[in-house]
């Protein structure tokens, strides 16, 4: 697989990614090291908590790598999630919370079936 490869199968912008970042080794880099980032942890644990500060903060983390990585899908989920946090949980949050899981874990998929193949 392709590292381009693996952003269609993430539902990223890997034509936007390179134009922002220098070369595709210092894209693949940065995309190897999403998988080792603590954020999604800490988004599960502050949820299941009760914990919507921490779990604002975390998905507005989120947001931010995906963002710099142009990972479009969790992105968009991600962002709509902190701002369902902003001010509290509000009633779609619940919702949006599944979503960027099921995001999460596609984005995860590709990278590890990426990472995988070099």
């Amino acid at each position: 697989m392709t590292l381009q490869e693996c952003y269609e199968n993430l539902g990223g912008n890997y034509q936007e990614v390179c134009s922002r970042l220098p070369s595709e080794k210092f894209i693949q880099k940065f995309v190897l090291k999403f998988l080792d980032d603590k954020s999604f942890q800490l988004l599960q644990d502050s949820w299941n908590q009760g914990n919507d500060e921490e779990a604002f903060r975390a998905s507005h983390t989120i947001k931010g790598m995906c963002q710099n990585l142009s990972f479009a899908l969790l992105q968009e989920s991600s962002s709509a999630l902190t701002e369902a946090l902003r001010n509290g949980r509000s009633p779609e949050a619940p919702a949006l919370y599944e979503k960027v899981c099921e995001d999460y874990q596609r984005t995860a998929d590709a990278i590890s079936a990426y990472k995988a193949g070099l």
